[in-house]
């Protein structure tokens, strides 16, 4: 059985009948799926999709680039949500500045009172970053210097640098379905040295959906691609490469109880 760890399932929701797209990815073998919170107001949509359905969890949090939308957020407010059985993890939250929907401040502000959210619930910290690894570590490192929490960097498509120190951390990685982009060659070279025991597998479906299916939307279905590109580039067996990050999953998201038979 896989997990897909990050995805989208409310935007999917809008496009097509959600039972018939988690139907195609249980019979790929997926049998979790952990839906992300972007924003406040549309967390009460995510919740209800991950109350429908027995093998579905959710996050609460708020995306960087929505962040200036949320100057007043505290910390209190989504400890107060993330109470709610369903609710496994904190975020996405994190720092983009590639398209700077909202200024860095505001993002690195926010940014830290999901980590405050993370510590004081004890919930993983599900981050996002683009063109921002350093102050993604800095502010980790800051944070973390107040009180531990367990995380993981999501959809991971950076750095060598990156990755390791994010493991010194204790965090893990999810691997996006970039890593079967032919364009990808400088990712594939990082994930190769990563030791599978620190990997989850995602989607972020409907975004970078993988080969062979790149162009098309993405679909928990398709995490499979990329289990089997990862376990390629790691050499290892599929199989393995599916129990171990599924394990790896329900080791970090440990508020997560599995719908189906592991």
């Amino acid at each position: 059985m896989l997990v897909d760890s990050h995805c989208h399932l409310d935007y999917l929701a809008g496009e097509e009948d959600l039972d018939q797209v988690l139907d195609r990815a249980r019979e790929a073998g997926v049998g979790g799926f952990l839906t992300i919170s972007t924003r406040l107001d549309s967390f009460p949509e995510v919740l209800a999709i991950a109350e429908r359905y027995e093998d579905v969890w959710c996050s609460v949090g708020v995306h960087p680039h929505e962040a200036a939308h949320y100057g007043d957020l505290g910390a209190a407010e989504l400890v107060k949500l993330a109470r709610h059985p369903k609710v496994v993890g904190i975020g996405e939250s994190g720092l983009d500045y590639h398209y700077r929907h909202s200024p860095p401040a505001d993002q690195q502000a926010c940014f830290r009172v999901h980590a405050t959210a993370a510590r004081e619930s004890g919930l993983p910290l599900i981050v996002h970053t683009r063109e921002a690894e350093q102050d993604t570590l800095t502010i980790l490192a800051e944070e973390l210097a107040l009180g531990a929490f367990p995380g993981l960097i999501h959809c991971f498509s950076g750095t060598k640098e990156l990755a390791e120190k994010s493991m010194e951390i204790g965090f893990y990685l999810s691997i996006p379905g970039i890593i079967t982009f032919n364009s990808a060659k400088d990712l594939q070279a990082v994930v190769r040295e990563l030791p599978p025991q620190r990997l989850l597998v995602e989607t972020d479906a409907p975004y970078l959906a993988p080969v062979p299916k790149r162009g098309r939307r993405n679909e928990p279905a398709y995490v499979a691609h990329t289990a089997a590109a990862l376990a390629n580039l790691l050499e290892q067996p599929a199989g393995e490469i599916e129990r171990i990050t599924t394990d790896n999953f329900f080791t970090l998201f440990s508020k997560a109880y599995p719908g189906a038979s592991r």
